[in-house]
């Protein structure tokens, strides 16, 4: 086969780019009814626009559809009413729908497979389009990984770049916290209303007054566990690379990695201590192929070519990092429910304590607590990584 000849295949199985065209009200929620009904995924929205030319033709063709692939049951379509409620209480909330096929949708996510036919945004929406750099990394950050973030964070605002994260605890918060004035864009699991972890509904806020905040959930949807690593997909689609400042070998910020190779996205990584568990992701990232950085300059010198960021970075960067050290919290005293929540999410097989925090909605610090006093029971083992069990030793 031909060079010619291949590349004519590749285009057979190249989904059409989706027409982009201002909508008013009646379409938008034509897609919104569309995107919301039965067994239509990504892909299958992008195909039946632009096979039926439209949402609404679409809707109208979905029955016929249906019926020609032999399904027996009609199809569910989603109600005017329901897809109304859903844009009425986005609206209540500031959130702004934006479509795959309207002007505003971020370009870079446009082109990873299976964007999401709608996102969600509240903020300032002209920091979708700017160049920007992802920073992720482990949620029990060390005093080290957070003041490199916040380094980073800062260095890169500075030089015009728009800070990309998940709102996360540890890594995410510091990047964030120090991007706020030049620019941030938080990524939710969940829908714009909905604070996670709780303790940073001051930031949220912040972020929806001078950054932007999205999400392709609806407002009112609590994230679930499976949820993030969807999240995670729209860090790395929007910005132009990824910076991991601490992680696991087994954690969501490695998820956050894969997904930016698979996008053809920079992947820069900060080396850590071998002895560190919170190291042994980012060091197997840079065995794998990531960019070894230690100061902004070596991300902006990497993606100078489509940023244009200036050379002479690197004094003025390191010259402003002095940072206060991260404030130190009293302990929590967890009360009987708390220690019953915790004790319920473990069992022989071991958990993450990430999970517990999703699953119990205690803050990390309660949690945190509970486990110490049942580790002096004997109750519990630890399994590093972050991970604890019931203890399968008897105890007295």
């Amino acid at each position: 086969m031909g060079a010619n000849q291949r590349d004519e295949t590749a285009d057979l199985f190249t989904p059409a780019p989706l027409p982009v065209a201002e909508l008013d009200d009646t379409q938008r929620l034509a897609c919104l009814r569309l995107i919301r009904s039965e067994n239509v995924g990504p892909t299958t929205f992008r195909e039946l626009i632009n096979h039926c030319g439209g949402a609404q033709a679409a809707i109208d063709a979905l029955p016929h559809l249906s019926r020609k692939a032999g399904r027996g049951k009609p199809v569910h379509i989603c109600p005017v009413e329901k897809a109304l409620d859903e844009l009425e209480t986005a609206a209540r909330h500031g959130a702004q729908p934006i479509f795959t096929i309207e002007p505003g949708y971020p370009q870079r996510l446009a082109q990873i497979d299976f964007p999401p036919p709608l996102i969600y945004v509240r903020g300032n929406t002209e920091l979708l389009s700017a160049p920007s750099v992802g920073i992720v990394g482990a949620r029990q950050a060390s005093a080290a990984g957070t003041k490199l973030a916040s380094i980073f964070g800062r260095g890169l605002g500075r030089a015009g770049l728009i800070v990309v994260s998940g709102l996360a605890r540890g890594i995410d918060s510091a990047a964030h916290e120090a991007s706020l004035e030049t620019g941030t864009v938080a990524v939710l699991a969940g829908g714009l209303d909905i604070v996670y972890p709780p303790e940073n509904a001051g930031l949220h806020e912040q972020i929806a007054e001078t950054g932007c905040l999205v999400s392709e959930m609806p407002c009112g949807f609590q994230p679930r566990g499976r949820d993030f690593p969807r999240r995670n997909r729209l860090i790395s689609g929007i910005s132009l690379g990824i910076l991991v400042v601490e992680a696991a070998r087994r954690s969501g910020t490695l998820t956050t990695a894969r997904q930016a190779a698979e996008q053809n996205r920079s992947l820069f990584a900060i080396p850590g201590n071998p002895l560190d568990p919170r190291a042994e992701g980012t060091n197997f990232l840079l065995k794998n192929g990531a960019t070894l950085v230690t100061e902004p300059s070596d991300i902006l010198e990497s993606l100078a070519p489509m940023t244009g960021s200036p050379g002479e970075f690197r004094e003025v960067v390191m010259e402003d990092a002095v940072f206060d050290s991260p404030a130190i919290h009293p302990v929590t005293d967890p009360d009987s429910g708390d220690r019953a929540s915790v004790m319920a999410m473990l069992g022989p097989a071991p958990v993450a304590i990430d999970d517990i925090v999703r699953a119990t909605g205690l803050d990390i610090r309660t949690i945190r607590s509970v486990l110490i006093e049942l580790d002096l029971a004997g109750l519990t083992e630890r399994h590093g990584a972050q991970l604890v069990s019931l203890s399968t030793r008897p105890h007295s």
